[in-house]
């Protein structure tokens, strides 16, 4: 007889909700970078960023500043991590999993800068490589519209 594969984590509504409050509007410099959610599942996250004039890191250049970069790819990663967080425990209510990113906490980050970012848009995405009781690692991609990745990054972040 075959193995039946896990049924897919699908996330609630309230859930998704939920996140996209606390990642877009509570997060206050997540404001600031003007990161947007595209998508959340257990296994990835994805979201963008506008390009606009206070994000400038080379005048002449117009690319965008390196610290935007390292901070987005943070962000992503902590997402990346919230996500994983809810499909372990969809055995609780959407409220109660919201609650379990009280201390999530960034402990290492690495960025790797590979490409100049000059671009009108940017697409950032992020996923969880370990989930352990205390400590999460990820991995997390910064990519031009036509798909080229610009920076990537890996980060180790603090779940309990």
């Amino acid at each position: 007889m075959p193995n039946k594969s896990p049924e897919p984590v699908v996330f609630e509504p309230e859930f998704v909700e939920g996140v996209r409050l606390i990642f877009e509007e509570r997060i206050v410099f997540n404001q600031v970078l003007g990161l947007r959610i595209s998508d959340i599942r257990p296994e990835s996250v994805t979201a963008s960023i506008a390009m606009r004039e206070d994000l400038i890191g080379h005048f002449a250049h117009h690319r965008m500043h390196g610290g935007v970069i390292s901070a987005g790819l943070d962000a992503m990663g902590g997402l990346a991590v919230m996500a994983a967080i809810g499909a372990r425990h969809m055995d609780e209510a959407p409220e109660k999993r919201l609650l379990r990113f009280n201390k999530l906490g960034t402990i290492d980050l690495r960025i790797d800068y590979l490409r100049p970012a000059i671009a009108e848009k940017f697409e950032l995405r992020a996923q969880v490589m370990r989930l352990g009781s205390r400590v999460a690692t990820t991995r997390m991609e910064f990519l031009a519209p036509d798909g080229k990745l610009l920076s990537c990054g890996s980060g180790a972040y603090i779940v309990s």
